[in-house]
């Protein structure tokens, strides 16, 4: 197998090739890019730009911050996505030489169109910016604005903490984050060439993809880089300690029998092999593999996201906060483990992996069969892991906007998808096609009535927030932003509706429970 130096020559070579001129067909759109022009394609009125490149290939230097590409004269073909991250996900396309973005627009005119940048999701270990769920084509015509997908480095390629093992790589443990800053540079430098407004960037992402945004929030060298920002279902409350990293990083080190003074000799390594042995138990959590995220370093992050409080930094950034309500039936809906689940056997499939806080199951399972007595065991367990390991951060970051005075809009998911085996419900990922007005793309699990006009009504809040920071429009009910007394929250369903404190038992339950950020 080829050493990740050994590979640079074919790596060369390929870029190279990359540089040839492009026969396009006279139709062929050709923006021109601070590092060279780039010829894209069309569908119908919108054009689109695949696979370009914002950053140099990380793999000569890697675990180093990003470097802006090489420029180029002779015209590149921008028609296919770029490769991923390597990562143990089902990416077909991957490499370390994976810094690439993809622009959908209506016209490279001077439109100055608000900019909707999309951070996908998959924690911090897998995703791209590929997937059919995220193409900009029907979000870029429905509200005239420019959409970005991106890829990064992520897992131990672009958060595995070196920095107190090797001085000579300070910035390690955030390298994905500077990733995400650099292409957010390029978008700043380049999107006016694709008609994009540079001063209306709005950054939007999932899950994994809202946790980078909030930890973009806190850090000094995005400050400037973006203007709105939207998560859903992804929060980052704190961030990972450099103590608990490091353990981190000693356990895969020893699991690649790599001496803690060889450090760069993971360079030499091929990246299957480091990532088999990032499968190794996390010596913190004590289940699952490595967890690798965002370290408070004191380089390239200095304080957690929204902890103690809201970052100052992005007090004045308004934000829009979501989760669906019925998040964790994702990853449990399908669980063999829930088959047959009893009262009895609830306790224990309420372990720490399962509810990622210190509470005691018995004390959980007595609170919801109090509230909910018509539920069973299932919904339980669906409800309150949902509550205490998922909803719980979305409340923390919003009560902590409010305490700053800070904008935040507020959601609650309630439109069902339904997952492979037949279940129903408002799980995690679900309100993706909704945002992107994708419910007939492939991957996407909503359909049938009422789907349509929810991804309008979800993905004109979007826009109208990218266009003019706030989400308000026709389509729904009058949308505060979230406070302390009413906690207002539009619940997204066949028929919208504003909520005061929607669940307000669950939450007054579990914020008698410490939180920590599961991983951190």
């Amino acid at each position: 197998m080829l050493t990740r130096r050994e590979t640079l020559g074919a790596l060369a070579a390929a870029a190279t090739l990359q540089a040839q001129p492009a026969r396009a067909r006279v139709s062929s759109p050709v923006a021109r890019t601070a590092h060279g022009p780039i010829i894209g394609s069309r569908d119908g009125g919108i054009l689109s730009f695949k696979g370009v490149r914002y950053g140099a290939d990380t793999r000569p230097t890697g675990f180093q911050p990003p470097r802006p590409p090489s420029p180029w004269t002779r015209p590149a073909e921008a028609l296919t996505y770029g490769a991923a991250s390597p990562q143990s996900g089902s990416e077909s396309n991957q490499s370390e030489d994976c810094l690439f973005l993809n622009v959908w627009t209506p016209g490279l005119d001077a439109g100055r169109r608000p900019v909707m940048v999309y951070i996908h999701g998959g924690g911090y270990g897998t995703g791209s910016g590929s997937s059919p769920l995220y193409d900009g084509t029907r979000l870029a015509a429905r509200g005239d604005v420019v959409v970005v997908t991106l890829n990064h480095r992520l897992n131990l390629f672009g958060y595995a903490y070196l920095a107190r093992l090797e001085a000579s790589l300070p910035h390690s443990g955030n390298a994905g984050q500077h990733d995400l800053i650099l292409a957010l540079g390029w978008v700043r430098d380049n999107i006016t060439a694709f008609g994009g407004d540079p001063d209306r960037v709005m950054l939007f992402g999932q899950s994994g993809g809202g946790a980078k945004i909030a930890t973009l929030m806190a850090t000094p060298s995005a400050a400037g880089l973006f203007h709105r920002v939207a998560t859903m279902s992804g929060q980052q409350v704190t961030a990972s300690g450099p103590l608990n990293a490091g353990r981190r990083t000693r356990a895969w080190l020893d699991a690649l029998g790599v001496a803690p003074d060889r450090v760069r000799d993971l360079l030499q390594m091929p990246a299957d092999a480091l990532l088999e042995a990032a499968r190794t138990t996390d010596p913190v959590l004590g289940y699952g593999g490595l967890y690798f995220g965002p370290v408070v370093d004191q380089q390239s992050l200095f304080r957690h996201p929204f902890y103690p409080d809201a970052p100052a930094q992005s007090a004045g950034i308004p934000m829009i906060i979501g989760n669906t309500r019925d998040e964790t039936l994702a990853f449990l809906g399908g669980d063999p483990a829930n088959a047959g689940l009893t009262w009895e056997t609830l306790p224990a499939r309420m372990s720490p992996e399962v509810m990622r806080i210190d509470v005691a199951p018995e004390t959980v399972i007595a609170e919801y069969r109090r509230l909910y007595p018509d539920w069973s065991p299932d919904q339980v367990l669906i409800g309150a892991s949902t509550a205490g390991r998922s909803w719980r951060a979305a409340v923390i970051e919003a009560e902590a906007r409010a305490v700053q005075g800070a904008p935040a809009w507020v959601y609650q998911m309630d439109f069902p998808g339904t997952l492979d085996n037949g279940r129903s419900g408002a799980f995690h990922t679900v309100d993706i096609p909704l945002a992107f007005d994708n419910v007939a793309a492939a991957g996407s699990r909503v359909a049938g009535p009422g789907a349509q006009e929810v991804a309008a009504r979800l993905s004109d809040a979007f826009i109208a927030f990218a266009r003019s920071a706030d989400p308000n429009h026709a389509g729904l009910p009058a949308w505060p932003p979230y406070g302390l007394v009413d906690r207002e929250t539009m619940v997204f369903d066949v028929v919208a509706r504003l909520e005061k404190d929607p669940r307000e038992a669950e939450r007054r339950f579990f914020a008698r429970t410490p939180y920590v950020q599961p991983g951190t």
